[in-house]
């Protein structure tokens, strides 16, 4: 098999046209890509912020209930009862 003399100045010449369509098209993109990715992990980065800020504000209720139940629970309940079982006094119009 003979390789004709004319394919080897286009070989050639496929080289520096690679080069510059690689140059020009394909760099943009890996740039917009590139800027995409950055988006998105800003994106990412604020929401788990807001997200452990929100659990944070969650965990406070909790730790208020939490305490609100054990440290006057019995007393709380005993009240409650007591409440019940009191006729209302309020006169009526």
């Amino acid at each position: 098999m003979e390789i004709s003399p004319l394919l080897i100045p286009i070989f050639a010449l496929l080289i520096p046209i690679t080069a510059i369509i690689a140059t020009t098209v394909v760099r943009p993109w890996l740039e917009i890509q590139r800027r995409r990715l950055e988006i998105d992990a800003e994106r990412t980065a604020e929401k788990a912020a807001q997200y452990a800020a929100q659990t944070e504000r969650l965990e406070a209720r909790v730790r208020v209930l939490e305490r609100i139940a054990t440290d006057k629970g019995v007393a709380l309940a005993d009240e409650i009862d007591a409440l019940r079982s009191v006729p209302d006094q309020r006169p009526l119009n």
